[in-house]
């Protein structure tokens, strides 16, 4: 049982990895006042550029190094992202596009062009999976973690990016809440017009919060492929699926980066139930049931979205201007 359960929290770890970086590039975006709901396609997009980055490099370099791989794919993978944050942003706050649409847009190009981009180079390579084989440099476990027991199981068996994930959303948290930058982006999701008759360069911090929160989400794109499947580029839109959970991640964690942290692996956990839990309580579950088990994150969501709706906390509501595009000319 214990075995069970130790592999089960092993599985969900790096599931939950992936939407915390989606979760906290989004909350970062949301926090600015705009609703980007093109998540999936950013994070398809950041996972595209960096493998793409990675590969060319490993197979074109005359002795590639393993951690220049993973950092130049890091890299393109945030600049990629942050381009397509860039396009929302033109769009919607230069332009003042209707955000919805232009998200749900953003979502459908970022596919399109990461899976034709994807199988070109499948066909390009002659490989039916083409593998990027120094990605095995991000999911190398820390270490002294086969020394440590249980828990170096639980806590090391993890590469660099689950414990930088963990890392950028406390800092997330220190910016939005400790500095002056983050209380001034808060100024401007809830209220642009009284933040720019304070001085506050809206247009600015939404872009920049959009951009970076973009190239943020992009990386859970880029870990998906180097660590969760083991570097080989994937087109069967499972990117898609957990950049919606990502989404419906900021909503559960009620936009607070701290709680991105356990909500994410809580998601990853629920995400798993229905493979481990059968074999720790040794009943089985029906295929057709799988499905509906796989559901449960997103049910949790509604239902923390009913709980908060009632209860009205104003600190636990979404910023007023949400999704709302601002005219200067209205203040």
């Amino acid at each position: 049982m214990l075995n069970n359960l130790i592999a089960w929290l092993i599985r969900a770890i790096p599931f939950g990895t992936i939407i915390l970086y989606g979760s906290m590039g989004e909350t970062l975006t949301e926090k600015s006042g705009n609703l980007n709901l093109g998540v999936p396609g950013i994070m398809y997009l950041g996972g595209y550029a960096g493998y793409l980055c990675g590969y060319l490099y490993e197979n074109h370099a005359a002795n590639p190094n393993a951690f220049v791989c993973v950092l130049l794919a890091l890299l393109a993978a945030f600049a990629a992202s942050a381009l397509g944050g860039l396009i929302f942003s033109f769009l919607t706050i230069t332009l003042r596009a209707n955000q919805n649409v232009t998200g749900l847009a953003l979502t459908t190009f970022g596919m399109g062009v990461a899976n034709f981009g994807g199988k070109f180079l499948l066909n390009e390579s002659g490989y039916s999976s083409a593998p990027f084989s120094n990605a095995a440099f991000a999911y190398k476990i820390l270490p002294g973690a086969d020394s440590t027991g249980i828990f170096g199981k639980i806590f090391l068996s993890y590469g660099f990016l689950v414990y930088m994930a963990i890392i950028m959303a406390v800092i997330l948290h220190f910016v939005l809440n400790r500095t002056r930058v983050g209380l001034n982006l808060r100024a401007v999701g809830e209220n642009p017009a009284t933040a720019d008759a304070a001085g506050i360069h809206v247009t600015l911090y939404k872009y920049l919060a959009t951009c970076i929160g973009a190239g943020i989400s992009g990386l859970g794109g880029l870990y998906y492929i180097l660590d969760y499947n083991n570097g080989i580029w994937n087109t069967s839109d499972q990117i898609e699926a957990l950049g919606w959970l990502a989404v419906a991640l900021v909503i559960f964690t009620t936009w607070r980066p701290l709680n991105g942290i356990w909500g994410a692996y809580l998601f990853g956990v629920l995400y798993w139930l229905y493979q481990y839990l059968p074999n720790l309580l040794g009943i089985t579950i029906s295929t057709y049931a799988i499905d509906l088990v796989q559901m449960i994150p997103y049910m949790v969501t509604i239902v923390v979205l009913i709980v908060v709706s009632l209860h009205k906390k104003r600190e636990n509501q979404p910023p007023a201007s949400l999704g709302i595009a601002y005219f200067r000319e209205e203040r």
